[in-house]
């Protein structure tokens, strides 16, 4: 199995924008051979001292998938590749962090 964790930051005030355009692209990815999750996640509120905040403009997608292959297929995919298109200008900076 693979593991994603993608650290995504929004240009300043745009996280709510950036996180319509990308709910809309969440369905089409379930749809994926080999998604097993895929999610977008934000700071939960009243964590207590041991959370390290995200902050107002930053959200993580979790994400799981069956094979490399699979994960690779995603990237690709048209909708994601729309996606790229439409939102990049809203994304501030991306960190993909691809476990095993």
């Amino acid at each position: 199995m693979i593991h994603v964790i993608a650290v995504i930051t929004a240009k300043k005030g745009k996280r709510p924008e950036l996180l319509d355009a990308f709910s809309r692209i969440v369905p089409l990815v379930h749809a994926e051979q080999g998604c097993i999750e895929y999610q977008p996640v934000v700071d939960a509120e009243n964590a207590g001292e041991a959370q390290a905040m995200l902050g107002p403009n930053t959200y993580v997608v979790v994400e799981k998938w069956e094979s490399m292959n699979d994960l690779n297929a995603h990237s690709v995919s048209p909708h994601m590749v729309e996606f790229g298109k439409t939102a990049g200008d809203l994304v501030a900076d991306r960190k993909i962090h691809i476990l095993s």
